[in-house]
C-alpha cells in the first residue's frame, strides 16, 4: 500500500505499539486519527498534531460512537490495536467483570468496528485492515488464558476475512507481536521485550509491502519451530 496520503484510524493509538504506529504512519505521509479511553493521552496525542478521539471500545455503545464520527469521512486504513490483558493464574480468582471485558475490548470491538467500516472502506481505491494478534495466538501460556483465547480468536477471524476479500481492494493483515515493552507487560512480565517502536516498524513495513503477516521479532523464530514440532512450542509456551 501506498501509505502518503492515506487516512488511518488506530484504535489503543495514544501509547505503546498504537502510538508508535501512529507516528510512522504520520512520517510516512498518512493522516492519523487515534482513539484511546484516558484524556491525558489523548491531550499527549493531540500535542503530537494528531488528532485524538476519546473511545471506550470495551463494549458495543462505545464502538459505535467511534463508528458514528466517521459517518461522512473517509479511512483507508482500520488499525484494531486496542486490548488489555485480563490475566489470571494459579491461585488468583477469575475476575468474571474483567474477562467480559478483556474478550469485548480484544476479540469483539475489532469485529464491530470491522462492521462498521467494512461497507465504506470497500468503495475505496485501497484500503487495509490491520488485526494486532499475538505470538500467544498460536502457543498461549499459562498465566493469560482469556488473553490468549481473544487472541486466538481474532487470529481464525482474520484469516477468514482475508479469504473472504480475496479478489477486493481491501488488505487484511494479521500483526503477531512478541513480549513488547509496554504499560501493559511492565510489573508483570519479566526478560527481554522489544521496544514498541521496533514492533510498530515492522506492523508499518507490512502496510507499505501488502504483506498477509507481520510475524514481528521473536514470533519469526516461534513460527518457525511451530512449523517443525508444534507440541514443542506450547509445550515452551504454556509455562511462560
Amino acid at each position: 500500500m501506498k501509505i502518503t496520503g492515506k487516512t488511518a484510524l488506530v484504535t489503543g493509538g495514544t501509547d505503546g505499539i498504537g502510538l508508535e504506529m501512529a507516528r510512522q504512519l504520520m512520517e510516512k505521509g498518512a493522516s492519523v486519527i487515534v482513539c484511546g479511553r484516558r484524556a491525558d493521552a489523548l491531550a499527549s496525542a493531540r500535542s503530537e498534531g494528531f488528532e485524538a478521539i476519546q473511545a471506550d471500545l470495551s463494549n458495543a455503545a462505545g464502538c459505535a460512537a467511534l463508528a458514528a464520527a466517521f459517518t461522512d469521512r473517509p479511512i483507508d486504513m482500520l488499525i484494531n490495536n486496542a486490548g488489555m490483558s485480563g490475566n489470571f493464574g494459579p491461585g488468583e480468582p477469575l475476575d468474571l467483570a474483567l474477562t467480559d471485558q478483556a474478550i469485548f475490548l480484544n476479540l469483539n470491538a475489532p469485529l464491530h468496528l470491522i462492521g462498521y467500516f467494512l461497507p465504506h472502506l470497500l468503495t475505496r481505491p485501497e484500503a487495509v485492515i490491520v488485526n494486532v494478534t499475538s505470538g500467544l495466538a498460536i502457543a498461549p501460556r499459562a498465566g493469560g488464558p482469556v488473553y490468549c483465547a481473544t487472541k486466538s480468536g481474532l487470529r481464525s477471524f482474520t484469516q477468514s476475512l482475508r479469504h473472504n476479500l480475496r479478489g477486493t481492494h481491501v488488505h487484511v493483515i494479521e500483526a503477531l507481536p512478541p513480549v513488547v515493552d509496554t504499560a501493559m507487560t511492565r510489573g508483570r512480565i519479566s526478560g527481554n521485550k522489544m521496544s514498541a517502536k521496533r514492533c510498530a516498524a515492522e506492523i508499518v513495513d507490512a502496510i507499505a509491502t501488502n504483506a498477509k503477516e507481520a510475524n514481528v521479532g521473536m514470533v519469526k523464530l516461534l513460527r518457525l519451530i511451530y512449523s517443525i514440532s508444534p507440541a514443542l512450542v506450547r509445550r515452551i509456551m504454556i509455562k511462560f
